[in-house]
Parts: C-alpha cells; sequence; structure tokens
C-alpha cells in the first residue's frame, strides 16, 4: 500500500492505495464519491469521467496513484450548496431518463463551458462525443449545454 494525497472537491484528501488500484474505485468505494459509475471499464463510455487538473479523464482507466499530488473535481464538489447553472439546465431540459450517464456527461460539459463558455452546437458535440447515453438521443443534453449561457445572461 502506498498513501497518496490529492485535493478532492477543494479538500486535501489521502488514501492508501494498491500499485494497480482505478482512480474510479478508490473515489467511489474509498472516499464515497458515488456519482462516478463504472460501466465500461476501457474509457469508452465517460460515465466515470472527473476532471483531473481541469481536465475531463475517463477515471477507470487512470491508476489511483497517477492522481497524487493532483486536483480532482467530481460532481459532489460542483455544487455543494446549490445546483450550478449546467446542473439546473440539465434538470430544466429533462436531460437524462435514468440519469446514468449525467455525471460524467455534466463533467465533460463542465470542461467544455470552462475552455469555451460560449460553445456552438457543434462544439457542444465534439465536447461530449466522449460521452455515452442510451436513454436521450442527446438533443436535450446538447440543449441543455447551449442554453446555460441563455440562462447566464437573464440573471444578469
Amino acid at each position: 500500500m502506498k498513501k497518496i494525497s490529492f485535493i478532492l472537491n477543494g479538500e486535501k484528501r489521502n488514501a492508501y492505495v494498491e500499485p494497480n488500484d482505478l482512480l474510479v474505485d478508490v473515489l467511489r468505494e474509498k472516499l464515497g464519491m458515488h456519482s462516478i459509475k463504472y460501466a465500461c471499464g476501457r474509457g469508452d463510455c465517460g460515465a466515470c469521467t472527473v476532471l483531473l487538473n481541469g481536465k475531463g479523464v475517463r477515471s477507470c482507466i487512470i491508476l489511483a496513484i497517477e492522481a497524487d499530488g493532483q486536483e480532482i473535481l467530481t460532481v459532489e464538489g460542483l455544487s455543494k450548496d446549490k445546483l450550478t447553472s449546467l446542473q439546473e439546465s440539465f434538470i430544466d431540459q429533462g436531460s437524462f431518463q435514468c440519469g446514468f450517464c449525467a455525471p460524467g456527461m455534466i463533467m465533460s460539459a463542465t470542461e467544455l463551458l470552462n475552455k469555451n463558455p460560449n460553445p456552438t452546437e457543434e462544439e457542444v458535440k465534439e465536447g461530449l462525443s466522449g460521452n455515452l447515453c442510451r436513454c436521450t438521443g442527446y438533443t436535450p443534453i446538447i440543449k441543455a449545454v447551449l442554453d446555460v449561457n441563455e440562462k447566464d445572461v437573464d440573471k444578469k
């Protein structure tokens, strides 16, 4: 076992990990971050997406030891007091049915909006291209990301 330290959702955290422990398992099982879903185990579906130093990564293909000294953000860290505009938009647009893909979609959309606060529809599609959803057909998800800026403009 090796002790690793990192910033998780703004708080310094430690975990003892084996060399082959996956980040998804450590975050879910040892640290209680249940928004992260384990699905494909190959990095194909995006259900386990977290932001590592601001970049979306598939936590099912990253060794936990690689997170040592890094900053990790999960859905739990996005909204400690209230939902973000993006999360509200996902709800308003009915962007998920079963909800399994929602955390990964929200994290990928968060990364996109952090880089490009006013993306085009094509840029949203590209930004979410690594995330799979079997329920919605993607239209309400894309609309939710596009509508975030409209809501933020209305609040000003």
